[in-house]
């Protein structure tokens, strides 16, 4: 019998063995069923935000007023060789490069190698990331304060404007967020499990972020090291010198591509723009970092080069985030998640070291406070900046709002809520402008009306103590607060507005954002007239500053030479260089603004042809253009 009975043994368990296999294979063929360890509505619940949200940012976003067209034409100049991908370079013919880390752009290049050159290929790579931000996110709250706080966070994250706004374009601060959200959920798993790793991979993900925004990117050091150092098992010492590990991984990473630039011969590479010295160290430090604190930012010296009429940045203040475009943005629910920082931290004073609720307050109220102050005191900001803030604000108000569920017995839980409630509606009616494009007339009274029905709910409640009333004044505060960053966020996506716009703006603003980025993709229009009148030269024209060349290179692929940078300020090309290049009829046409002290356009000024405009044109820019021939070098005033 036991010889007849092995085989049946052996036989049965490999069965049962493939039996479980194949069951563990269907299950992870239904992705959309939450993990054993998260209840069954979390996975759900979280895909259909992410839906949402890639919808939101992907819908009519390929529209040109939310192409950044400087961005969009060194992106084509990277896709077109190794060597311009590798350093960044704006133009084809690789005289210098963006004046910006090349770490979102390299992702923005492989998409056009890919996939072609076209709108949609530019905002791809943005939808990608901002939908996994919110992924993430929800991961990263969920390790401190469990899944409801996840989701809710995620789903602030989604109908944050400012997130929305930013993640229809092709601008680079959305990898930068996806990178920082990174390493913040890798902090949260060395603080949940203990383990090294994860708090290196916190300093790989800075490190990479930095490579896509800079200096931005090193603000998140801090509360990932507060968070850490607070709540992460094992004593002092050894959270101390793993910290410090990590910070210095996260610097190793930040100036590995920097030190290789420098390291290179300059002559066998791209002028790093934003620099007077060819220093990716100054483009970073000085242009981008610490010269933002105290000098005009590249986009004002740009309009004082080439007079574009850029409106004025709001100027630095304590309040900057709160009022005007900028308040629009991000500002709604800055004094809610502030309103629950404080009272979490204080509610959770007595708990231990290793308090994850309160080591999640730490890590994104550090993260809020931090960004803000660096808004606030810039010289300039873009509105799109302030999405940084969008996912401290959401973990904030997720975690605050699943506090507040838990303790909603509490008479303080009401009065926290009834203070975050009244300063929360009140301001947004007050920010809300009384007309703007995308604004329902229907928005402000419907706040009133919520927050007068929450705050009676709440005073009700604190009354009777009854269960049902202490639901209701839960729940109105948190539908009154998110109710009209909600309707911005889908204003922001039915109205087709991008990064350089704010929700409910005025029909103004929108008309002359329209024009001035809709301008630069009519260089197509143009290019068979300057293709005839070359005859086939090398450069299709030159232009002072890489703006100017920007639509022609987008559209074309062509070589213009960009002269002075993105600014106009920098060295590269030398005059010497320009006169090489007309003599060997390299380049004919120069494109620049009337009035210029710069001596290389000077020159151009003194010595070729003023092309006057077509009669009946109108010009979009205020420029001049030159025609430059080897045969015209004598000045203008001359006999000859």
């Amino acid at each position: 019998m036991d010889d007849t009975a092995q085989p049946i043994s052996v036989v049965a368990e490999p069965a049962a063995a493939s039996g479980e296999a194949a069951k563990r294979g269907r299950h992870r063929l239904l992705f959309w069923r939450s993990p054993a360890d998260q209840p069954s509505w979390a996975r759900p619940v979280l895909l259909a935000i992410a839906a949402v949200a890639a919808w939101s940012y992907a819908w009519q976003s390929s529209r040109p007023v939310n192409i950044e067209i400087y961005y969009a034409a060194a992106v084509r100049s990277m896709s077109m060789s190794f060597s311009n991908f590798v350093f960044g370079a704006f133009d084809p013919a690789g005289t210098v490069t963006t004046d910006k880390l090349p770490g979102a752009f390299w992702v923005q290049a492989v998409a056009v190698r890919l996939l072609g050159v076209h709108n949609w290929v530019l905002v791809l790579p943005q939808v990608v990331e901002g939908t996994l931000t919110v992924l993430v996110l929800y991961r990263a709250v969920r390790g401190l304060a469990g899944p409801a706080a996840g989701i809710l966070s995620a789903g602030l994250l989604a109908i944050s404007p400012a997130t929305v706004a930013l993640d229809r374009g092709n601008v680079s601060d959305t990898l930068m967020i996806l990178l920082a959200v990174l390493a913040a959920d890798s902090a949260v798993t060395a603080v949940v499990t203990g383990r090294r790793r994860p708090i290196l991979l916190a300093g790989l993900w800075v490190g990479l972020a930095f490579q896509a925004k800079m200096l931005e990117a090193w603000l998140v050091l801090p509360p990932i090291a507060c968070c850490y150092l607070l709540a992460a098992p094992g004593q002092l010492p050894q959270r101390l010198r793993r910290a410090a590990a990590m910070i210095v991984l996260a610097a190793a990473v930040s100036l590995s591509w920097m030190t290789a630039v420098t390291l290179w011969p300059a002559s066998a590479r791209p002028y790093i723009d934003g620099s007077h010295d060819n220093s990716a160290f100054q483009q970073v430090f000085v242009y981008n970092g610490f010269g933002r604190l105290d000098q005009v930012s590249p986009d004002q010296l740009l309009n004082q080069t080439i007079r574009l009429g850029l409106p004025a940045p709001p100027p630095p203040g304590w309040d900057r985030l709160l009022t005007g475009a900028l308040g629009r943005d991000t500002g709604w629910l800055l004094a809610a998640a502030l309103v629950v920082l404080i009272a979490g931290l204080i509610s959770r004073r007595t708990k231990p070291r290793g308090d994850l609720v309160r080591a999640g307050l730490v890590l994104w109220g550090t993260w809020l406070v931090l960004l803000a102050a660096s808004f606030s005191v810039s010289t300039a900001i873009n509105s799109y900046y302030t999405a940084a803030l969008s996912p401290a604000v959401a973990a904030l108000i997720g975690i605050g709002l699943v506090l507040g569920w838990r303790q909603r017995d509490r008479a303080m839980t009401g009065l926290t809520l009834a203070i975050a409630l009244a300063v929360t509606a009140g301001y947004a009616c007050w920010l809300l402008p009384s007309a703007g494009t995308g604004l329902p007339s229907w928005l402000r009274p419907a706040v009133i009306v919520l927050a007068v029905s929450a705050a009676a709910s709440l005073a009700l409640a604190a009354a009777l103590r009854r269960r049902v009333l202490l639901t209701a004044s839960v729940a109105l505060p948190a539908v009154a607060a998110l109710l009209v960053p909600a309707v911005a966020s889908a204003s922001v996506v039915a109205s087709g507005l991008g990064p350089f716009q704010t929700p409910f703006e005025s029909g103004q603003a929108t008309a002359a954002a329209v024009r001035f980025f809709g301008a630069g993709f009519q260089a197509a229009q143009v290019l068979p007239g300057l293709e005839a009148v070359n005859r086939g030269t090398p450069y299709l024209m030159a232009t002072q500053t890489s703006a100017l060349a920007a639509p022609f290179i987008y559209a074309s692929g062509r070589e213009i030479l960009p002269i002075g940078g993105f600014t106009g300020t920098i060295p590269e090309p030398t005059l010497t260089a320009l006169k090489n290049l007309i003599a060997l009829s390299d380049v004919h046409i120069f494109v620049q603004a009337p009035l210029t002290r710069d001596p290389r356009l000077t020159w151009i000024a003194a010595h070729c042809i003023h092309v006057p405009p077509a009669p009946g044109s109108h010009a979009i820019l205020p420029v001049s253009i030159y025609y430059c021939g080897s045969f015209i070098f004598l000045p203008k005033h001359s006999s000859g």
